[in-house]
């Protein structure tokens, strides 16, 4: 029995002016797609049919239909065609650069997401972050991101939420300041909102607080300068100052850590539809805290 041999590949002109041929199911609205005459066309067509040696329509009254050795050639075309120009445009054509809207607490993003930014821009090199600072509740409420990072306990009435950092927290102070006989005696540097927990950190170490004078600042990275710079001590939030104490610019004053069930959550509307630069931009910052919280 002959072997039948496999024809060489055809032009590509043939196969796309086939393909919108079949596409369309009319060779003259393909030659107008195509850029080409009707005539030209047909020419293409019939010469693929002789290389093939195959008929790939039928001719009706109006327009042309495939047959069945057509319609079973269309997808390996198009599909060729499809890696064609996705190879060229991942190859060849600038990607757009994304942007991602972010709403974030001041602290949180000065102390973890700055820091981080490097790392961002080798693993999502074409993403750019858009980052607004939060200073009250109040403007989360206000439109424009479809992510943002909280502080609480997980509930967000309305919102899907993925923890970021399990808080705890640990007297810390300026080392100069640490070297004090009895710390609890200095200034207690207060954060306000839902860190001012001195009473119950005393409480959970088994010490009593003493009425020392304290001062209140309105965000934790402030508080943070004022004990580095030696104005009293701070009940540290850890992984906030994490960085700060392996760079000893704050040493810890007690062993002891009180764990919190608040933290850092990234939110989203319940109701939202990511993009792809923001889930590709919510599973690489999941992934990087992981990945911090078990070293």
């Amino acid at each position: 029995m002959a072997r039948r041999t496999i024809p060489a590949l055809p032009p590509l002109d043939w196969l796309r002016s086939f393909e919108a041929a079949a596409r369309l199911s009319n060779f003259t609205a393909a030659a107008a797609e195509l850029g080409l005459t009707q005539a030209a066309v047909s020419q293409h067509i019939r010469l693929l049919e002789d290389r093939l040696k195959t008929r790939l329509f039928s001719r009706l009254a109006r327009g042309v239909a495939l047959s069945p050795e057509g319609a079973a050639y269309l997808p390996h075309i198009q599909s060729a065609f499809a890696t064609i120009g996705s190879s060229t445009t991942e190859l060849f054509e600038p990607r757009a650069v994304q942007t991602v809207s972010i709403r974030v607490p001041i602290s949180f993003a000065l102390l973890v997401l700055v820091p981080a930014l490097p790392d961002l821009a080798e693993a999502l090199p074409r993403i750019q972050l858009d980052l607004v600072t939060i200073h009250r509740p109040a403007d989360y409420d206000l439109p424009g991101s479809a992510l943002d990072i909280r502080f609480g306990n997980g509930s967000f009435p309305g919102r899907e939420a993925d923890r970021l950092t399990a808080e705890r927290l640990v007297p810390v102070a300026s080392p100069a300041l640490a070297a004090a006989t009895d710390w609890t005696a200095l200034p207690l540097l207060l954060v306000a909102g839902a860190r001012e927990m001195w009473a119950e950190w005393f409480a959970a170490a088994g010490l009593a607080g003493h009425p020392q004078r304290s001062h209140r600042f309105d965000s934790f990275v402030a508080a943070m300068e004022a004990a580095s710079a030696g104005a009293g001590v701070l009940l540290g939030s850890r992984p906030l100052v994490d960085t700060a104490l392996k760079s000893k610019i704050l040493v810890p004053l007690s062993d002891f850590e009180l764990s919190s069930t608040s933290g850092h959550f990234l939110t989203r509307a319940s109701t939202a539809r990511l993009t792809n630069a923001e889930q590709n931009f919510r599973q690489w910052l999941l992934r990087r805290l992981s990945s911090e919280a078990s070293t």
